[in-house]
């Protein structure tokens, strides 16, 4: 179906030749919230706050390289006859979310093992951080008009027209087209998850299962919408994020099943000081009572 509308400006802030642009601030909003609740969490389950701050400091700009490799990688004809500088240019978009998973990952494996402190009690309390942050990270990807699927028929676009706004609308209309606006029903899936995820900690699962179940669920809902879009990227003539997402799915359902035959320790075990603070408070109320 052909239209033409108005579109949003990708720049959120013009200094001089400066461009500071709509996809970085929202890139950067989802990174913040994302590392507020993870704190209030630590926070809760005996972990210093500083402890989940060093992490997010280490973790971000390593998933943002590691995306940035992982996108560039499977885009290498994209750039390789272009200007050098273009590799760098995250500003412009093409990142990729399981780049920026390996990356934060790894940088956890590490981490964790420095600082002395359990890697599956540090991904379990990131986790619903990292889910908020790729649902609100999407939307930089509506300011870019990328991460959409294939051309809409009109009796679709009346369909959409009746629930979704006109920013929104106008937005997916690109050259004169409108698209499935899959950067959408991604970020619905990625709070659908969030949502999930915030239920299951308060069930005191097994320590690991709150980061699986995340792999798995997002996974899930990526596969299917990976489907629709228009910019995969490929290898070996697969889309890649399906494949991976697959993978995601098997691995943390085998990982479970093990982990529950193995593992003891539940998601919202204190740490041993929190606990020697807790018996402290009780001492102190026992001897009032006294």
């Amino acid at each position: 179906m052909s239209c033409d509308a108005p579109t949003l400006d990708r720049v959120f802030l013009q200094i001089g030749s400066l461009s500071i642009y709509w996809y970085g601030v929202i890139i950067a909003t989802g990174a913040f919230l994302a590392l507020w609740l993870v704190t209030r969490e630590a926070d809760r389950l005996g972990l210093k706050k500083d402890l989940m701050v060093d992490l997010v400091v280490f973790a971000i700009p390593i998933a943002i390289l590691s995306a940035r490799i992982y996108y560039v990688v499977f885009e290498w004809d994209r750039y390789v006859g272009g200007p050098w500088w273009k590799v760098f240019a995250v500003w412009e978009g093409g990142i990729a979310i399981h780049g920026a998973l390996i990356g934060a990952v790894l940088t956890a494996i590490v981490f964790a093992r420095v600082r002395k402190v359990s890697f599956w009690k540090l991904v379990d309390i990131a986790a619903p951080g990292l889910i908020l942050g790729q649902a609100i990270g999407r939307w930089g990807n509506f300011m870019n008009q990328e991460a959409h699927g294939g051309p809409i028929s009109e009796s679709t676009y009346n369909s959409f027209h009746q629930y979704l706004p006109d920013f929104i609308m106008n937005q997916m209309c690109i050259d004169g087209v409108m698209y499935h606006p899959t950067f959408l029903y991604e970020s619905v899936w990625n709070f659908l998850v969030l949502g999930l995820l915030l239920v299951l900690r308060r069930k005191n699962l097994l320590r690991g299962e709150v980061f699986l179940t995340y792999l798995m669920s997002y996974s899930v809902g990526r596969f299917f919408i990976e489907g629709m879009r228009t910019d995969s990227l490929y290898g070996g003539g697969l889309r890649a994020a399906q494949v991976i997402s697959i993978l995601l799915i098997v691995g943390a359902i085998l990982l479970i099943i093990y982990r529950r035959k193995t593992v003891k320790e539940r998601y919202n075990d204190l740490e041993p000081n929190n606990k020697k603070k807790g018996s402290k408070k009780t001492n102190k109320s026992s001897k009032k009572k006294k």
